[in-house]
């Protein structure tokens, strides 16, 4: 399955996964930011086998709000884009499920997330099948359609792990240009200066704010929401402290929660959170704070100098199109105890965890490996080995259970 993009193909990570779930579930919700390639998809999806009908269209939303019935029916299979517009419609969906589940009837694509919507009171549990497409991955953009390859990783011994990645030959690249031009397919693939990213950037944000948010809730603050917008863009890679962001933005806790959680919704804001299996250290168990892409972050806070918790975000972004794109049960998290120690990222799968550390230098240190082996001491059999992804070569172990590798052997 490939997505036809500026006289280039470029294969989806998720493409295979949406396949496999219209042959098993009778619907299936596509859901992700605005203009990461969704609509795309789904029209390129087996062409002239699939109605397609958007609700971007005011033509075909004025019908799912008069009649769905009829925009649904009929024998051939129907994609319908941009949901969130009508969530009403979902209870037509369900309605004609019941009537005939015949497998792959409906593709639902929307720019929210559905489950979180507070205006969807019709749930498809049972049949519906939901994934997520995220902005481009660093191999998307390279054509492989695929993500790091932390399926790999899984899947071999620790100790074989430095052959697995020394053996791939990949070649270096500068995590500050990968970070700059962020995942949307626009962006990434078809703007080549700083100058012509911003106006995009600065367009994708009004469009945001003037349109698709009103579908979510209705704000005529905007001023306002940009500026919690910006001061959560500034406290990337940190731990959310509501009341905090809503000092620096001028606004009560209450408003910034709600803000907060519109732009989760809306899959432009992630809050990662803590890892909560504890065995005998006390953990921080507030959320870090993230976005959904680093380009429109670092747009946002007006600044063309990624530091090193927009290096986190890049494997957080990556781990988040894996995780999403899995069939097996994936768990994502941090840790942190309160006297200060931290892992940046834990996967939790197949009954085992790897810890991973991202240091933005060229020349990783045996103390970098101290949270790791903290973090393997206190888990003992049940994690892997620790990996230390840096902005350096070195591939090599920094001990005899943490490996250092280079960002891009694994991104």
């Amino acid at each position: 399955m490939i997505i036809i993009h500026a006289m280039k193909a470029v294969p989806r990570l998720v493409a295979p996964a949406l396949a496999r779930r219209l042959r098993v579930m009778p619907a299936v919700v596509l859901t992700g930011a605005r203009q990461t390639g969704k609509s795309t998809l789904a029209a390129e999806l087996v062409p002239g086998e699939r109605r397609y009908r958007t609700l971007d269209d005011l033509d075909v939303l004025d019908a799912a709000r008069r009649d769905p019935e009829s925009l649904l029916g009929g024998r051939e299979p129907v994609t319908i884009d941009e949901v969130q517009r009508e969530p009403s419609l979902l209870a037509a969906v369900k309605r004609a499920i019941d009537r005939d589940r015949a497998a792959g009837r409906f593709l639902l694509t929307g720019s929210a997330n559905l489950l979180l919507m507070r205006r969807v009171s019709e749930s498809l549990a049972g049949r519906a099948s939901y994934l997520t497409l995220w902005p481009m991955t660093r191999r998307e953009q390279l054509g492989h359609g695929a993500c790091g390859r932390w399926e790999e990783l899984l899947a071999t011994p620790d100790a074989d792990w430095r052959d697995l990645l020394s053996a791939a030959g990949e070649p270096a690249e500068d995590w500050r240009a990968l970070a700059r031009r962020g995942g949307y397919p626009t962006p990434s693939l078809e703007l080549s200066t700083a100058a012509d990213r911003r106006i995009w950037f600065d367009g994708y944000v009004r469009t945001y704010l003037e349109r698709d948010l009103q579908d979510l809730s209705s704000i005529s603050a905007l001023p306002d929401f940009r500026r919690v917008m910006r001061a959560a863009s500034l406290r990337l890679g940190q731990l959310l402290n509501q009341t905090e962001l809503g000092r620096d933005a001028g606004l009560p806790q209450a408003t910034v929660h709600r803000w907060l959680n519109l732009l989760e919704t809306s899959y432009l804001l992630v809050r990662l959170p803590a890892y909560a299996v504890n065995r005998t250290k006390r953990l921080i168990k507030s959320p870090k704070l993230y976005w959904g892409d680093t380009g429109l972050a670092l747009h946002l806070a007006e600044s063309e100098d990624p530091g090193g918790a927009h290096l986190e975000n890049l494997v957080l972004h990556d781990l988040l199109a894996w995780r999403d794109a899995r069939v097996d049960r994936t768990e994502l998290a941090y840790w942190r105890t309160v006297s200060g120690e931290e892992v940046d990222f834990v996967i939790e799968a197949g009954g085992k965890l790897l810890p991973i550390e991202i240091k933005s230098t060229p020349r990783p240190r045996l103390a970098d490996a101290a949270p790791l082996r903290s973090f393997r001491a206190e888990y003992g059999r049940k994690s892997r080995a620790g990996l230390l992804l840096h902005t350096g070569s070195t591939l090599d172990w920094l001990t005899p259970d943490v490996l250092a590798a280079p960002w891009w052997a694994v991104l």
